[in-house]
């Protein structure tokens, strides 16, 4: 991997994680705190562009390998979130009950593999 596409996933990790930080400010803010929306916000909607960056890179090649890894690595890898998701799953299990955080795993799942196959389905039609 060249210096160039580590400078991309560095400069699009930065701005993934600000815009992830901003949807989760606003979200705690707007739904309030009893429930990681955040999170889940930032993974459905993370996949659905997924979806989307992917058909469009596809349509639109050569791409370079620093613009791939700074849209999918960086920028969206740095925007959705599993590991926080993983952390709240376990707190909403312990902290609340087996069926809150049953409910919030299995949302999880289901609007991010759906946004990730909209993404994909309107990326086809629209790009």
């Amino acid at each position: 991997m060249t210096p160039h596409v580590w400078l991309a996933i560095g400069a699009g990790g930065a701005l993934g994680a600000m815009a992830r930080h901003g949807v989760s400010r606003l979200c705690l803010y707007l739904l309030g705190p009893n429930f990681p929306w955040g999170t889940l916000t930032v993974n459905a909607a993370g996949s659905f562009v997924m979806g989307l960056v992917i058909v469009w890179l596809s349509r639109h090649e050569p791409q370079s390998a620093a613009m791939r890894a700074f849209l999918t690595v960086g920028v969206l890898g740095a925007f959705t979130t599993f590991s926080t998701f993983s952390l709240d799953a376990v707190a909403l299990y312990r902290d609340r009950t087996a069926m809150i955080a049953a409910s919030y795993l299995l949302a999880s799942v289901l609007l991010s593999v759906g946004g990730l196959v909209a993404g994909l389905a309107l990326g086809r039609h629209a790009i």
